[in-house]
């Protein structure tokens, strides 16, 4: 491999991956955020620990059943625009979860919410074969791979700080409520950055020069 290709690699690597961990850990945070607000959420809507086990679970079931039809509208649309789908709807939907109000509210959200997220891990290791080669994809994927263990050092203490330090009350709105709406809005944001940051294919890349 040429010292312009390993350039090449680089410079990409450096737009893409740091940004692409951030969506990942969005993606880890707002999941398991859950299990944080169970703490004082089923108490108050009335959750017992089957219903909410039942709940939290179900999220796994909406996301098997429509991975595979989101990668392949994923192929279609293109990854850009369908990682930014992705983002913004399961945003919208990690906020909604400050407001449900019964087991019936639950389920229904919790399975819609993992109907949303499907195909957001394949789709962004799909979207890296389209600019790393072979020789050097697995490097670049165990890369992206390290926003696994960040997620979990960050994330948990992340959503148990929120719930000690934002209290019941503010605007009406308990603890749990909160925590689901500021680590909501990230993602939400986010997905309409994925829009203007990421670039379909390295032909459409204005930031890469000709050579």
């Amino acid at each position: 491999m040429s010292v312009n290709a390993n350039q090449v690699i680089s410079k990409v690597s450096r737009r893409f991956i740091p940004f692409l961990i951030w969506c990942y850990f969005l993606s880890y945070l707002d999941r398991v955020n859950i299990g944080f607000a169970a703490l004082t959420m089923n108490k108050d809507i009335g959750l017992s620990s089957t219903a909410f086990g039942f709940g939290a679970s179900i999220f796994f079931l909406g996301y098997f059943l429509f991975e595979v039809p989101s990668n392949l509208v994923l192929e279609k649309t293109g990854a850009r625009i369908w990682i930014a789908r992705i983002m913004i709807t399961w945003g919208i939907l990690s906020v909604g979860h400050a407001f449900i109000w019964n087991d019936t509210s639950f389920y229904v959200l919790r399975f819609i919410f993992g109907i949303a997220e499907a195909g957001f891990f394949p789709g962004i290791i799909l979207y890296l074969t389209y600019w790393f080669p072979a020789e050097v994809r697995a490097r670049i994927i165990g890369t992206f791979m390290v926003a696994v263990p960040i997620s979990s050092l960050i994330g948990a203490p992340l959503s148990s700080w929120i719930l000690s330090v934002v209290g019941d009350g503010f605007w009406g709105l308990k603890g749990w409520q909160w925590m689901f709406i500021i680590e909501g809005l990230p993602t939400f944001i986010t997905g309409f950055i994925v829009l203007a940051y990421l670039t379909d294919s390295p032909k459409d890349a204005t930031w890469l020069n000709a050579e």
